[in-house]
């Protein structure tokens, strides 16, 4: 602990701190339970965009199953663009996933099987989710870092800061609690000898 002034102008600076730091922590707290919220729901969302793309997969692989040919879908088409937009959770800025744009290869529909059409949808629909899966582990990461700091500021308030300040006023008090005690003691002192002259000089 740094070494204080034990002055009132160093207890009105301790006591101002300690208003502070106690005002700030609500706010820290609720900004803690705020990022725990948004990480949670933001895993949940990932866990079912998971099943989704299961299911396509599922939905692909039957086709193949019951057709039985060989044909490379994902060379019928290729990812053009990724769009994203800005957004804001509790105060902190995160990439949002938008859309995906996709460019088409031309290829025979009368030599393509009637499943491909589905299949290349099914596809591009598996390529979107995992898009914005990507984005919303980003979202997370960003979230999870907040979070980490969010809670040693917390921490920081609450077991060192807060603390301190407490210890700081309590230690000025008593000192400026005795030297008033001592102000008075001299005092009486001081009056006690000038009443002994007077009766030393009247006598």
């Amino acid at each position: 602990m740094a070494k204080i002034r034990l002055t009132k102008n160093e207890l009105k600076k301790q006591k101002e701190a300690l208003k502070r730091y106690t005002r700030y922590l609500p706010t820290l707290e609720l900004k803690k339970t705020q990022l725990v919220a948004e990480i949670r729901l933001i895993s949940q969302q990932v866990d079912k965009i998971i099943d989704e793309i299961n299911r396509f997969e599922k939905e692909i692989f039957q086709w193949v199953d019951v057709f039985g040919e060989n044909i490379d879908i994902g060379a019928l088409f290729s990812v053009e663009n990724v769009e994203t937009n800005n957004g804001n959770i509790a105060g902190i800025d995160i990439e949002i996933f938008e859309n995906v744009v996709f460019k088409d290869e031309e290829y025979d529909l009368f030599e393509t099987p009637l499943w491909v059409d589905k299949g290349i949808e099914t596809c591009k629909e598996k390529i979107r989710q995992q898009l914005k899966i990507k984005t919303l582990e980003k979202q997370m990461a960003v979230l999870q870092e907040e979070l980490r700091i969010t809670v040693q500021r917390i921490n920081l308030f609450d077991k060192v800061k807060i603390p301190e300040s407490k210890e700081n006023i309590r230690v000025i008090q008593i000192y400026l609690g005795d030297e008033r005690t001592s102000e008075v003691v001299r005092g009486k002192i001081s009056k006690a000898k000038i009443q002994k002259k007077k009766e030393l000089v009247l006598a």
